[in-house]
C-alpha cells in the first residue's frame, strides 16, 4: 500500500527549467553562440558543469562569461513573477492530503532556491519534509535524496511514490527503492527515460487516487 508520495522541484512542480533555458539562450545570443537544448538537458535534475565548461568554450573570455550568467539570472528573475505551479499539481497535493498520504519534497536544489517560491505559491503547507541539496553529500542521480525523504516520512521507500520530470531524478527515485512516475516538461520531454513505473504527459492526465491504484 502507498503511504507516501514525494516531489521534485524544478520542472515538477514548478517549470523553473524552461525558464532557465530561454534565459541563457537569449543571453548567448547577444554574443551569437547557440545553446542547444541537448547540452542543457543534461544537467536538469542534478548538478552538472557541462553547459557552464560549453559557455566558457564558445565564450573564449572571463569576462563574456559572466556578463552571460549576470544577463541570464536577470532575465531569469523577470520571467519566474510570472510563473505558476504546473498543471494539476495543486490539485495532487490536495488529494494526496485528503487520502491522508506523507507528502515530502526531494530536490537537487538548495533551501534558499526552493523556499521563496513555495511561500508565494502558498505550497509550503503541504510537505512535511524538505530533502535538499544542503542535506547530502551527493545529489540526484545518486539515491540520496529519496532515502532521506523516506527516512523523515517514516516509510519504507518501496511504499512511496516520487514525481520526477528528468531521467536523473527518476534515477534517483528508482535506486532508493521508491516507485517512480516520470512527469516530463517541455524541456525534459525528449530525454531517454531508462526505469520509471508510469509515465504521464501531464498531472492532469489521471487523477492520484486512480494513479495509486495501478501500485496496489
Amino acid at each position: 500500500m502507498i503511504q507516501a508520495v514525494i516531489f521534485d522541484f524544478d520542472g515538477t512542480i514548478l517549470d523553473t527549467e524552461s525558464v532557465w533555458y530561454e534565459s541563457y539562450r537569449d543571453a548567448l545570443q547577444d554574443h551569437d553562440v547557440e545553446l542547444p537544448l541537448a547540452v542543457f538537458a543534461e544537467g536538469i535534475g542534478t548538478y552538472d558543469d557541462g553547459m557552464f565548461r560549453y559557455m566558457r568554450e564558445r565564450l573564449g573570455t572571463e569576462e563574456k562569461y559572466q556578463a552571460v550568467k549576470t544577463a541570464a539570472h536577470a532575465l531569469h528573475q523577470s520571467k519566474t513573477s510570472a510563473l505558476r505551479p504546473r498543471e494539476g499539481v495543486v490539485a495532487y497535493l490536495e488529494e494526496a492530503k485528503r487520502l491522508g498520504l506523507r507528502i515530502g519534497l526531494a530536490t537537487s536544489s538548495p533551501l534558499s532556491w526552493i523556499e521563496p517560491f513555495l511561500d508565494v505559491h502558498g505550497l509550503r503547507g503541504y510537505f512535511e519534509t524538505l530533502c535538499t541539496s544542503d542535506d547530502v553529500e551527493k545529489v540526484k542521480p545518486d539515491p540520496a535524496l529519496y532515502r532521506l525523504a523516506a527516512e523523515r516520512l517514516k516509510v519504507e521507500p518501496r511504499r512511496a511514490v516520487a514525481f520526477e520530470d528528468s531521467a536523473n531524478g527518476a534515477r534517483s527515485a528508482v535506486a532508493a527503492g521508491v516507485r517512480c512516475v516520470v512527469v516530463p516538461n517541455p524541456m525534459t520531454e525528449a530525454l531517454r527515460f531508462e526505469r520509471y513505473d508510469f509515465r504521464l504527459a501531464s498531472f492532469e492526465e489521471l487523477p492520484l487516487g486512480e494513479l495509486l491504484a495501478r501500485f496496489e
